[in-house]
């Protein structure tokens, strides 16, 4: 599966979003990443947001608050945002599972500034907001109504190799 780290972007706002609300433990006997797809962020609630709606499956890209992906350690909450083609995540900060998981898939758990986030949060107050992320320059292009916003993130040299690879597989594939 190809990696796009740009599209339409959806904002969760709020902190401590877990991989129970990702994905629903009674999904995680699913034997395939594709049996997922129909059920994530599916227990989230959060005010205005509809599991089921349209926004949510055009998104490719999640900008959300602090500590995204805590609670249980499970490769299923980074798995069912792969299979629904959002391969770049966007917050303050992660549990550190979620975030090593989302880079040995080859997808991106961008940490910014909480002034960055914030910054995003209200750009999204003006409409959608389509996301478009360069690796290589470590650099996020936010753009709404014609007009755009910059950010600069910081990751590691081993990171980057994880997610230009495709993930940890093809890393040490093409290495070992």
């Amino acid at each position: 599966m190809e990696k796009i780290f740009k599209g339409p972007a959806i904002f969760l706002d709020r902190n401590d979003i877990n991989t129970d609300e990702i994905i629903p433990a009674k999904y995680l006997t699913e034997v395939t990443k594709e049996a997922l797809k129909p059920y994530m962020l599916e227990d989230l609630k959060l005010e205005g947001f509809d599991p089921r709606g349209e926004t949510l499956k055009n998104a490719r890209v999640v900008v959300t608050r602090e500590n995204f992906g805590c609670g249980s350690s499970r490769e299923h909450a980074p798995w069912v945002f792969e299979v629904n083609g959002v391969h770049t995540i966007i917050g303050q900060s992660y549990a550190r599972i979620f975030r090593q998981n989302m880079f040995n898939g080859g997808m991106l758990a961008i940490e910014l500034p909480k002034e960055d986030i914030d910054a995003l949060f209200a750009f999204s107050q003006q409409g959608e907001v389509t996301i478009d992320v360069d690796v290589e320059a470590q650099q996020i292009k936010a753009c709404c109504g014609g007009q755009c916003q910059d950010f600069s993130f910081e990751i590691s040299a081993f990171d980057k190799a994880l997610v230009q690879s495709g993930g940890w597989v093809e890393f040490a594939d093409a290495r070992y």
